[in-house]
């Protein structure tokens, strides 16, 4: 655990564990379920039964960069190895995941490909960034840089693990001892500010979620759930109450709720409790196995 996180956690006690969170910041990126191509440990071939893991669960950790093509594509054959090139320079700050529209026609449908070469980036399970079309080697590095900085930076390097830890950060004692006075609205503000000011915090951003359901909780109401289950076609009340049961530990009820939705089908409705399904997804730890589960289902609901 960082220094500070267990005067943090205990400041939440009885809403959220905080203890995992220097394991989710400096976690590695998860291996890859089959052999990748020899040129680079970055590049992967991905179909439809690898998508899940190799690109949503895998773009909970580094940015996922996906390159849609073709065997009869001349364009194709120009970028790809242009992006296998980037990706192999990259040390894993991203992946590259090739996948052959012909032999996946559904992922292609999903993504809603007019035409390849397409190119789309995927970052904590949302598309980020796209392009089509073969563009040259210097506007391809761009596209990757903003991505990187974009997605906050590449990850720590292998073996920082190994170094001493810094010294505690003055911003996070002072966010953590307006905590401790019940002073959440100036907690937020502080590691609002740490996370503009240094986007690859490994623990300001975690900890701004917490505050700001622990924010969104307080504005709820009395209880929360039994309000929304009054109103089941409230999606802002599905929303105040899957806070509510996250903060009380019952994840998976949270989850079905906003699942619940979901399903019911397109429009303000979907995207709102999808929205707010991923924000709580940061919340609860992108290697949780309850996520990963709800990931996938949401996943399967949407395309």
């Amino acid at each position: 655990m960082q220094p500070g996180e267990t005067r943090l956690a205990a400041s939440m006690a009885g809403a959220l564990d905080l203890s995992a969170l220097k394991a989710r910041a400096t976690a590695p990126p998860p291996a890859p379920g089959g052999p990748a191509p020899a040129a680079s440990p970055n590049v992967v071939d991905v179909t439809e039964a690898t998508f899940q893991t190799e690109v949503i669960d895998r773009s909970m950790q580094v940015p996922v960069v996906i390159d849609l093509w073709a065997d009869w594509c001349q364009p194709c054959k120009q970028l790809s190895p242009i992006l296998e090139k980037l990706a192999a320079e990259g040390g894993g700050s991203w992946i590259l995941a090739k996948i052959d529209v012909d032999a996946n026609q559904r992922i292609a449908q999903a993504l809603r490909v007019q035409g390849i070469p397409a190119v789309k980036a995927v970052v904590q399970g949302q598309l980020a960034a796209e392009f089509s079309g073969s563009i040259p080697e210097a506007e391809a590095r761009q596209f990757i840089a903003a991505l990187l900085e974009a997605a906050g930076g590449p990850p720590p390097p292998a073996g920082a693990e190994d170094l001493p830890p810094e010294p505690e950060d003055p911003r996070v004692i002072a966010a953590e001892d307006a905590l401790e006075q019940g002073d959440l609205d100036e907690a937020a503000r502080i590691y609002t500010d740490i996370v503009t000011a240094e986007p690859a915090h490994p623990f300001a951003a975690d900890a701004l979620r917490q505050v700001q359901l622990m924010q969104r909780i307080g504005q709820a109401g009395p209880d929360p759930v039994a309000a929304a289950d009054a109103a089941p076609q409230d999606v802002t009340a599905q929303c105040a109450a899957a806070d509510a049961l996250v903060a009380t530990g019952d994840v998976d009820g949270a989850f079905a709720r906003l699942m619940e939705v979901v399903r019911r089908g397109p429009g303000a409705d979907r995207d709102q409790a999808r929205e707010h399904l991923v924000e709580l997804f940061a919340v609860v730890g992108g290697d949780d196995p309850r996520v990963v589960a709800a990931r996938r289902a949401l996943t399967n609901a949407l395309f």
